[in-house]
């Protein structure tokens, strides 16, 4: 592959997909290939929005990230900003408006042995020539830039022991030359979500000012980078969680400490840039401390609070305003019976902004510091990656819902409940192949049950459609955003309902409706599920005679426990489900949290026998495709296995979709396509009565 040219990066300009083009989602190649946004960063002033947008490479097998920029005013078309096969992402505004970026491009004068690795680069603020900045032996991982000084600051896994780069190579070459892949873990966890954890661990390396473009285009040297935290070390290092005081002084990040034998929390530390000295600031027995954030002056930090939870209590969320001298602490939002996450401060420091779950929607809320309670300042939608201008005119994020996926907003700094229209930018789609609704019902315990019920073109009374209930994960979230992975337009396309509901254990509807499902998967999350089918039956546009359901992680659990409780479906889809509870626990890439719920499988076996589904399997007689990815550490694949074990050896009718280089999420564009392929043929067979149609490329 030829090396692309940098020079002509900012040269191509696009406009808003054609409203009236035909929908995506009726051929899943058209799915796969619509641009994804992510990565909002807003330039120091407020002129420039830069955004991350994935789109399909030309070869059609992985998805290839380029940085957009958007005008915040919503008056200019966006235009591409940077081009090249490995992709960039992670956008920074510096205050003299140079771009810094992640990207694996070549580096010129650089041979690089085995997969490039991501390296730091900057883009002019008058356009022309990206350079890059640094480079790392195991890659740039992450960048955090102060307001107002402009100083950088990089996160890059470094081997132990190794003081600068050259010794960091020095020992990763001895490992490869050697043929030693092993790893020797000596604390607890030894995997996360996808990939092994050790030897190398992140550290923090500060860059300081970045050394001017030379306007003769030669070769700027590297910055000196010094490590802040030489002592890091496993599982997790220095995190991924980090932040510089406006004026360059300070880094604020969330630092993994033990928790008891086996168990991790986090508390918050502060460490002088100057000097590397570090000192704790927060620090919590009882919960996680994290996402701190500075006020515009330094002087005060406001952070993330999660109450750690127990085998009787679920964990709770608040917020906390900390003074950066003394480390005194007080909440904020006191009462607020919501999960508060990714606060920052207004640009006067008077407020905090923040965002949570509540009911159905990803909200963003304004608190002021000297308290108060807090504001929705949004109708609907789920709102992430929020941009406070400096100026205070405005707020920046990007907008997802059932009906769209993420698109960028500009939104009023105070006004309640607002529907901002999205700015001109890739990603937006034509038209949806059916109707999004909100319908409730009422739980035996007479809970509000909330759920979205996507309905296709076409149903009606006459034409009633069949229905599939769509269970989701975590199981501490809910449906509320846009999704590529779980998405219900691809159903919808093919006559399909989709019922969406967020029974017990969903965020957003206040701590008691979590308490009502917590040690409990099977008692209230179960009949909440059932009775919001009940009232999606009872609509004379369902078909309650054709259904079916599926899930995907604790979504899957639940289609597993639902597989064991009722006959009432014609069909189950679970994806990287949990099967066995006591095997799971042990395995899993976080064995301690879920041992706060279940407990001691040994000591506290009541929860694991009541409500883990292979003790019921007995009682299955609905065909059930099961799914998994055997690089799945936080489901591992053991747990299918079993399942498939098990319904096998009962004569169940099934099927197992086995992806040998896939996780908790299936990721690649090809892999996607046969995941929903799959399901669908599996689904039209059991529900439509259709013929099995196997996939061609399986």
């Amino acid at each position: 592959m030829s090396t692309p040219s940098v020079a002509s990066e900012q040269s191509d300009a696009s406009a808003p997909a054609d409203a009236g083009a035909p929908s995506p989602f009726h051929r899943l190649s058209d799915f796969v290939a619509i641009p994804r946004l992510g990565g909002l960063a807003l330039s120091a002033d407020g002129t420039r929005l830069a955004v991350a947008v994935a789109t399909l490479d030309p070869e059609k097998k992985k998805w290839q990230s380029a940085l957009w920029e958007v005008d915040p005013a919503g008056e200019r078309s966006a235009r591409r900003l940077t081009r090249s096969a490995p992709g960039e992402s992670a956008p920074a505004w510096l205050p003299d408006g140079s771009l810094l970026f992640t990207s694996a491009r070549p580096v010129p004068g650089v041979t690089v042995e085995g997969d490039p690795k991501p390296a730091l680069w900057s883009l002019p603020a008058d356009g022309g020539e990206a350079r890059v900045v640094l480079t790392r032996p195991g890659g740039v991982a992450g960048v955090a830039v102060a307001a107002d000084s402009g100083d950088v600051l990089v996160s890059a896994a470094t081997m132990p022991g190794a003081g600068d780069a050259e010794a960091d190579e020095e020992r990763r070459r001895k490992r490869t030359d050697a043929g030693v892949t092993a790893v020797l873990h000596e604390d607890y966890p030894v995997r996360y979500w996808d990939h092994d954890l050790g030897p190398a661990v992140p550290h923090l390396l500060w860059a300081g000012q970045l050394p001017a473009d030379e306007p003769s285009g030669e070769t700027v040297d590297p910055p000196a980078l010094r490590d802040l935290t030489p002592d890091a070390r496993p599982p997790h290092g220095a995190g991924d969680d980090f932040t510089l005081s406006p004026d360059g002084r300070l880094v604020a990040r969330s630092e993994d400490v033990p928790d008891g034998p086996a168990g991790r929390r986090t508390r918050v530390v502060l460490t002088e840039t100057a000097t590397g000295e570090t000192r704790v600031l927060v620090d919590d027995p009882l919960a996680d401390v994290h996402a701190a954030r500075f006020s515009p002056d330094g002087a005060t930090v406001v952070c993330g609070r999660e109450r750690l939870s127990t085998y009787a209590e679920p964990p709770d969320y608040t917020l906390l305003l900390v003074d950066v001298a003394t480390g005194s602490a007080r909440e904020l939002a006191g009462g607020f019976d919501r999960w508060p996450t990714e606060p920052q401060f207004s640009a006067d420091g008077s407020s905090v902004y923040f965002l949570a779950d509540d009911d159905g929607r990803h909200a963003i809320f304004r608190v002021p510091v000297a308290g108060g309670a807090p504001v929705r300042l949004t109708a609907n939608g789920a709102y992430s990656d929020l941009q406070v201008a400096r100026d205070g005119s405005a707020l920046f994020a990007l907008r997802s819902a059932y009906d769209s996926p993420p698109l960028p907003v500009r939104l009023d700094p105070a006004a309640p409940m607002q529907e901002p229209a999205p700015l001109p930018s890739p990603g937006t789609l034509g038209p949806l192949p059916g109707t999004l609704h909100e319908i409730e019902a009422t739980a035996a315990d007479g809970a509000r049950v909330q759920s979205w019920l996507v309905l296709p073109d076409g149903a009606s009374a006459e034409t009633p459609a069949p229905l599939v209930l769509w269970i989701h994960g975590g199981p501490l979230m809910s449906w509320n955003s846009w999704s590529w992975r779980w998405c219900p337009w691809i159903l919808a396309a093919r006559g399909y309902a989709v019922l969406l509901p967020n029974p017990a254990l969903s965020d957003g509807f206040g701590l008691d409706f979590v308490r009502r499902g917590w040690g409990e998967w099977g008692g209230a999350p179960y009949t909440d599920l059932m009775s919001a089918v009940d009232a999606a039956e009872a609509r004379p546009d369902i078909d309650a005679s054709r259904t079916a359901a599926m899930g995907g992680s604790f979504g899957g659990y639940m289609a597993n426990w639902v597989a064991t409780q009722t006959d009432r479906f014609r069909a189950i889809v679970t994806h990287a489900s949990l099967w066995d509870l006591d095997a799971f626990t042990g395995t899993t890439d976080a064995a301690y949290y879920w041992e706060k719920e279940w407990g001691d499988p040994l000591r506290q076996p009541k929860r694991y026998e009541q409500n883990s589904p292979h003790r019921y399997a007995d009682a299955i007689r609905t065909p059930m495709l099961v799914i998994h990815g055997d690089k799945d550490y936080r489901v591992p694949i053991g747990e299918a296995l079993r399942l498939w074990y098990d319904l096998q050896k009962r004569g169940i009718p099934s099927k197992f979709l086995y992806f040998p280089d896939e996780h908790h999420w299936v990721m690649t564009p090809g892999n996607a396509q046969v995941w929903y392929e799959t399901a669908l043929a599996f689904l039209a067979e059991h529900v439509l009565g259709e013929e099995w149609q196997r996939p061609d490329l399986l």
